[in-house]
């Protein structure tokens, strides 16, 4: 009885350590891989224009949150106005004026829009800028190229201070920031240039609007003055090489193509920096109305720049 109490026990072990043998060399095949995957976007920025401390309308970026034409207008209203609720999105140094806005339609690019009648309280010296700010902020909103705008249902015909008229239907053509070197007020011209200014160690754009009695193409006067750095008293920036030429340049329909000298090439990188290409093209999709810059140096294609 005990011999196969005995024999029993052996056979037992005997079976298990075949299985812990078995299990050894024939491991479970089965893979738990947990992965984590991290996406990363890029914040899309939309461009306003507000009044900083040299009480220039100037270019300012916020992050955009929503992709709906008429939620972002008042998305970019609300930023445009100072209160506790968005103040923060300013930087130092800018400043906006408290309104609302009652209603708004958009129709064929033309955007009707109806402001509270706060929007009239602003002092004088500062009702043309802020006209200035809401239109070219409004402007930077894709599918709107005209603008209305209405107090408590009226249109807004003249400025309320100034008594000065303004246009029924509003764009770009209102210039901004504007200076005034003309000898006559007949055959004037606009041309808008955009410069960098800096607050806090950060650069931004100002675009100025140059009213003149200039004939020559409009291409050819904003880099002219890229090149020529403002004054010091305007606290304006250009970027562009004193010594740069334009040899040649080309505006079609949908483009601008523009053709330099090597002197428009950083002595960094030896690239066109981000800066000068920004500068230059801004102003021509102001002055023509044209999004696309090309940028040709001794006839080499450097680059296609979209605004």
């Amino acid at each position: 009885m005990l011999k196969k109490m005995a024999l029993k026990k052996i056979v037992i072990s005997s079976l298990v350590l075949i299985i812990l043998l078995i299990i050894c060399l024939f491991p479970n095949k089965t893979n738990y891989d947990f992965k984590t995957t991290l996406t990363y976007t890029t914040p899309i920025v939309q461009p306003i224009y507000l009044i900083d401390n040299n009480n220039y309308v100037a270019r300012y970026n916020i992050i955009r949150k929503t992709n709906e034409t008429l939620e972002l207008v008042d998305y970019v209203i609300e930023n445009l106005t100072i209160s506790d609720k968005n103040g923060y999105y300013l930087p130092n140094g800018f400043n906006a004026k408290n309104t609302k806005v009652l209603n708004k339609s958009l129709e064929d690019d033309l955007l009707k829009i109806n402001f509270s009648k706060q929007l009239l309280n602003i002092e004088k010296e500062n009702e043309e800028k802020m006209l200035e700010a809401i239109v070219y902020s409004l402007l930077e909103i894709k599918g709107i190229k005209k603008i209305m705008i209405f107090v408590e249902g009226e249109n807004l015909t003249k400025l309320p201070n100034s008594g000065k008229n303004i246009a029924i239907i509003l764009d770009k053509n209102i210039g901004i920031n504007k200076t005034y070197d003309i000898n006559s007020l007949k055959e004037t011209d606009k041309t808008t240039t955009y410069y960098l200014s800096k607050i806090d160690n950060v650069y931004y754009y100002v675009p100025v609007t140059s009213i003149t009695n200039n004939d020559k193409e409009k291409v050819e006067i904003i880099i002219e003055k890229l090149k020529t750095s403002p004054t010091y008293k305007t606290n304006l920036i250009s970027f562009l090489a004193s010594n740069t030429e334009l040899l040649n340049y080309e505006i079609l329909e949908n483009s601008v193509s523009l053709s330099f000298n090597n002197n428009i090439l950083s002595l960094d990188n030896n690239q066109i920096t981000e800066e000068v290409k920004y500068s230059i093209a801004l102003s021509i999709r102001d002055t023509y109305n044209i999004n696309q810059t090309i940028f040709y140096v001794d006839d080499l294609l450097v680059d296609a720049f979209n605004i």
